[in-house]
């Protein structure tokens, strides 16, 4: 009979050069004192203008790039389950954007080249742009009509002494945009006095 296998621990490295062990209950805590950390730095009038700018819009197009993306498409089902007007880019039913519209969009690193144009786009076009970035001196930030900052590492700041994560990458922008997302969704309930009932009954039966 062989001998039972124990796990193996092993240690890796992150900011500064501090040890973490990978031992699942050490890396899931660090994890989420990072991301409570970035959390607690995002401004909260901010959050509140930008769900009543959700609110209010004649209707919402929604971009992001890479994982981001995942994200983004995940804040518009919910904006659909609230019963507010949302299409994201790329789907063939997207409808152009105008007056009284707002372009909702991703972009950690604040320089994405994809995002760059089509915010210009939506300008020209008259919709108000809300930027969700790490970047507040960045790019997309002076194109935006509100900017929501999450101070975390992204791809613009992971490598040598500017990494801040254990994270690879922009990870933990990534997690700190779903949970940002999540709160907004509370705050759009309360702002469009939709049901839990009324949520979920628009949610598809084809699956």
């Amino acid at each position: 009979m062989r001998d039972r296998e124990l796990p193996v621990v092993f240690e890796c490295r992150h900011s500064g050069g501090a040890a973490v062990s990978n031992s699942g209950s050490r890396m899931f805590s660090t994890a989420l004192d990072e991301l409570g950390a970035v959390l607690a730095r995002v401004d909260g009038d901010r959050i509140d203008a930008a769900c009543g700018m959700l609110a209010g819009a004649r209707q919402i197009v929604a971009y992001g790039c890479g994982r981001e993306a995942l994200q983004v498409k995940g804040f518009a089902m919910r904006l659909y389950h609230l019963g507010l007007p949302v299409s994201v880019v790329g789907d063939m039913t997207t409808p152009p954007v105008g007056q009284g519209d707002v372009f909702l969009v991703s972009s950690g690193p604040g320089e994405t080249s994809t995002v760059l144009t089509l915010m210009g786009i939506a300008r020209e076009a008259g919709a108000t742009v809300l930027l969700v970035t790490a970047q507040a001196g960045g790019s997309a930030a002076g194109l935006a009509d509100l900017t929501l900052l999450i101070p975390a590492q992204t791809m613009a700041n992971d490598q040598g002494p500017q990494k801040t994560s254990v994270l690879p990458m922009g990870s933990v922008f990534e997690g700190a945009l779903f949970l940002l997302f999540e709160i907004m969704v509370l705050k759009l309930r309360e702002l469009t006095a939709a049901s839990p009932e009324a949520m979920r009954a628009r949610h598809t039966n084809m699956e």
